[in-house]
């Protein structure tokens, strides 16, 4: 008995070696012909597990089935190749900790599509192959619904064709190449933040690295570049947005933070029900009161993305350290005019607005009516210190000539076309309808 035991432990360790040979093999095969991804090929440790099918990665490690790599790299050293780069690609674009609470079969199955079509983009040896009818057709479909490939838009695009079960299974068998089975869930929340800081280091440095020393060795990879600079933009964060239109002002509320409880205990027990110290009533609180959203409502802007947008402001309206209880809200819809003026107090006003949203307007975008009439509006004191205004929109218009007395951020939804420049005094975010669906996840 305990000689089979040492045997298959014996076995074990050398099917190990193999494996690890072979991975070395092929990471040393891919940095040849892409020198840009020494960093990320090399991030990955090397660990046995008989539990994966192929293999599968975490972030952190590469985990592999000894037999079935062995296997794969006597029939076909080149889907060895293959199989590791998609791993690695799946950490660069961190698909194993960006679900945020999306649909796990759809949400894999973008992810595979994505990796795919990225590897498949690249006109380099030691991973080309032909791409079946299925691909071809997948990537047409998909490329005349995005300009980039990205797996929030692949997952988007999924979702909304409807797919029977048997059109599922024939893509998933096409483009499933790894193991899912240890990418990381939502709530783990430490863990997920130390792993996307460190690949987006490592995309990072490889973006820099792509764009200046190794664009000869990058030219036969598509437009991978595109992709990773799409990934490595700054990320959408509308609750962090908003803070920068805060003021500083008392709030009734206990300031625990100046608050002794000792004090306030020792009175009980010394007096009985009579406390040496009784807690602050008013604390200094960093909150929005006034502001001003202004609505573009020219033929651009959709009320569906109106709503989603409003949706946002709404959650976070309805958490305590971002606005004050009440608040004075000017919520704007302009074209070329400035065509109706809602006044909000509190969320409750807000609900109620975004249920009944009506977009009055549709005619063309000049940026110009609405700040004379938030100017008009400060003249005539309808806001007591009035920080900032966003204008959600999605198309070109006319700008201000003059900065205007308060801070102003342009929100663009991001389409096909033109990147439009703001002024010199304004801030500027750019979103993704895909990011308004799912903020919140």
């Amino acid at each position: 008995m305990e000689l089979n035991l040492e045997e298959n432990t014996k076995q074990e360790d050398q099917l190990e070696q193999i494996g690890r040979r072979i991975l070395a093999l092929s990471r040393n095969e891919l940095y040849l012909q892409m020198r840009f991804l020494d960093v990320a090929l090399s991030s990955l440790a090397y660990v046995q597990d008989f539990s994966v099918s192929l293999v599968a990665t975490d972030g952190w490690n590469l985990y592999f089935h000894p037999g079935e790599l062995g296997g794969l790299y006597r029939k076909n050293r080149l889907d060895v190749n293959r199989a590791y780069l998609h791993a690695v690609m799946h950490c660069i674009f961190r698909h194993m900790i960006t679900r945020k609470g999306r649909e796990k079969l759809w949400w894999n199955l973008a992810c595979d599509i994505v990796t795919e079509s990225i590897i498949d983009g690249w006109n380099t040896r030691n991973i080309r192959r032909a791409k079946s009818w299925l691909r071809q057709e997948t990537y047409r479909k998909m490329q005349g619904e995005m300009k980039v490939l990205t797996a929030e838009k692949v997952y988007g695009s999924l979702m909304r064709w409807g797919l029977p079960e048997r059109e599922i299974l024939r893509l998933q068998a096409e483009f499933t190449v790894d193991d899912h089975k240890y990418w990381a869930e939502d709530e783990e929340k430490n863990r997920n933040s130390e792993l996307n800081q460190r690949w987006k280091d490592i995309s990072e440095q490889m973006q820099t690295e792509m764009e200046t020393f190794s664009q000869e060795t990058a030219g036969g990879t598509g437009h991978f570049l595109e992709q990773i600079r799409v990934e490595n933009k700054e990320r959408y964060d509308y609750r962090k947005f908003l803070r920068k239109f805060a003021v500083l002002k008392e709030e009734m509320t206990i300031d625990e933070d100046s608050f002794d409880y000792g004090f306030y205990s020792y009175g009980l027990r010394l007096y009985g029900n009579m406390p040496l110290i009784e807690p602050q009533e008013w604390k200094e609180v960093s909150k929005i009161e006034d502001f001003v959203i202004v609505i573009d409502t020219s033929m651009s802007c959709s009320g569906e993305l109106v709503k989603k947008f409003l949706e946002e402001t709404y959650g976070i309206l309805s958490e305590n350290d971002s606005f004050f209880r009440k608040v004075n809200i000017h919520i704007l819809q302009c074209d070329e005019q400035v065509q109706t003026d809602q006044k909000i107090t509190n969320k409750e006003e807000l609900r109620e607005y975004m249920e009944h949203l009506d977009l009055v307007g549709e005619g063309g975008t000049d940026f110009r009516p609405a700040f004379e009439y938030i100017n008009c509006m400060i003249e005539n004191h309808q806001f007591a210190r009035l920080k900032g205004v966003i204008y959600f929109t999605d198309g070109q218009g006319i700008f201000p000539k003059q900065m205007p007395p308060y801070e102003t951020a342009f929100v663009f939804m991001e389409g096909e076309g033109p990147e439009v420049e703001v002024p010199p005094w304004a801030m500027k975010l750019t979103i993704e309808e895909d990011e308004l669906e799912n903020y919140g996840h």
